[in-house]
């Protein structure tokens, strides 16, 4: 029991309450700050092969402006890329969202087009295609890439590379 008279003890503990409701504040404003000083994500875009999937955010992007060729020429060269290995009797899975389907986008392998643009989300290549002499392929790894936009106004680049699995 307190030999407090009724009340006290709680008028007692009001400035304790007031400085974690003043902190509890300031962790939330801090924390709004470091979020708006963050990059809005790329849209994804994703390979897929059997089970086996792997998604990237893309390794140029512009926020819908259009990319310097010189800027996009680098972004080919990108080394630091997803990887899935694919047999080549498998069928290759590409998607991508809606934010790049609705510009348009085209599958490029080793840097050259491979496909027509197209606004669907959703295409698929035989395996087969990504190690054929026929097509530009050379070795057991290729290089795919899809492009946002067309080559007058590309607007974002997601490369992988396809490793053969046979």
């Amino acid at each position: 029991m307190t030999s407090l008279p009724r009340g006290s003890a709680a008028r007692e503990h009001r400035p304790a309450n007031r400085r974690r409701a003043v902190a509890a504040i300031g962790a939330v404003s801090a924390g709004l700050l470091v979020l708006s000083a963050c990059d809005k994500p790329t849209p994804i875009a994703t390979i897929t092969v059997g089970g086996n999937s792997v998604h990237s955010e893309a390794s140029c992007y512009a926020d819908g402006e259009a990319l310097k060729a010189a800027q996009l020429q680098e972004c080919l060269k990108d080394k630091d890329i997803e990887t899935i290995k694919v047999d080549p009797d498998e069928t290759v899975r590409f998607g991508v969202d809606p934010e790049i389907a609705e510009k348009g986008w085209t599958i490029l392998m080793n840097g050259q087009a491979l496909t027509d643009a197209s606004t669907k989300t959703y295409r698929t290549i035989p395996g087969s295609v990504f190690f054929n002499q026929q097509y530009g392929a050379s070795g057991s790894t290729t290089t795919v890439s899809i492009l946002e936009g067309d080559s007058s106004k590309a607007i974002g680049l997601w490369s992988f590379k396809l490793k053969k699995n046979a």
